[in-house]
């Protein structure tokens, strides 16, 4: 049976790189368009399209999936089923309608909960403990269709956005593959989504990455996670831009001050009161240089005792 894997990011590679280990008929890879990138904007393919590459895939890249001229590429591959994996675009109708064994999506969470865009990040920030993927039939609706197979996750303290992706694409390459015979076959039992329990991740926004320092320790110390290795949380010093990569929890009592002060600058590193405590932040960047442990930004640094990070 002729497949076509749709998907875009690193979290996708890992479903086609096993759909071409066990011998399944991949006839053609869908992905996003090259973005530029960097100062001089060059134009990057993106994981999956560079993967599809050095395997000999055709590699389709459609500005718009319902324009009708990729619907009419998209046809001529007579896909039998499609599997798409944080493709990044919604599917319109006369798609999913094309194979005959439906669309089916590997979702980065406990479907009903964190249907959207930015699952794994959201599940971080939100201080979840457990995720898991999802693997269900597509539908009209974001992220709406009957469910095939789930498996959970654990969310170490540790876990990044980073580490949690890493996770989570192998559990979804593994639950495909343990679905695929079935999906091929087309005896599938599904399991309707219950809309009443519904939670949605939509993608991240510049003010989703703004510290509020009159948050909790915990709420701050998950956001940041949640934005590694990605954009970063921010707050600002000096009125510019003051990046924060990585951060511990204080376990003593902070001494009583505003939140966002700066309480301590020594080699563990720069302790900020929160609304709860403090925080200790560990790897930093300030505006216009490149991360560095918070020791290193120390020796050399004018920030001073009770400065206030706004």
């Amino acid at each position: 049976m002729n497949i076509v894997f749709m998907g875009t990011p690193d979290f996708a590679v890992s479903s086609l790189r096993m759909l071409l280990d066990e011998g399944y008929n991949v006839v053609a890879v869908v992905t996003q368009p090259d973005r530029p990138q960097g100062r001089k904007k060059v134009l990057v393919p993106t994981p999956v399209k560079a993967f599809a590459l050095e395997h000999g895939l055709p590699v389709l890249q459609p500005q718009r999936m319902r324009s009708p001229e990729a619907v009419e590429e998209l046809a001529s591959y007579n896909p039998d089923l499609i599997v798409t994996a944080a493709y990044g675009q919604i599917l319109p109708k006369v798609v999913l309608d094309l194979p005959a064994r439906g669309c089916v999506n590997v979702h980065g969470s406990l479907l009903p909960k964190y249907r959207g865009g930015a699952p794994i990040q959201r599940c971080i920030i939100n201080g979840e403990t457990v995720t898991g993927i999802t693997i269900m039939y597509m539908a009209e609706g974001l992220d709406t269709g009957d469910m095939i197979a789930q498996v959970e996750v654990p969310i170490g303290d540790l876990d990044t956005s980073g580490t949690l992706f890493e996770k989570l694409s192998a559990a979804g390459a593994s639950l495909l593959q343990q679905e695929m015979p079935t999906l091929l076959h087309g005896d599938v039992q599904v399991t309707p989504q219950d809309d009443s329990e519904a939670t949605y991740a939509p993608n991240l926004k510049r003010e989703d990455e703004k510290i509020d320092w009159n948050r909790s320790s915990r709420d701050i110390y998950n956001q940041i996670r949640g934005l590694v290795p990605y954009s970063g949380a921010f707050t600002f010093w000096n009125d510019e831009v003051f990046k924060v990569w990585s951060a511990n929890v204080s376990e003593h009592a902070s001494k009583d001050a505003a939140p966002g002060t700066v309480l301590q600058l020594i080699q563990q590193g720069i302790e900020v009161k929160t609304g709860d405590g403090s925080l200790w932040l560990t790897e930093i960047q300030p505006s216009g240089k490149k991360a560095m442990l918070a020791e290193q930004f120390i020796r050399g640094t004018s920030m001073s005792l009770g400065t206030v990070l706004s």
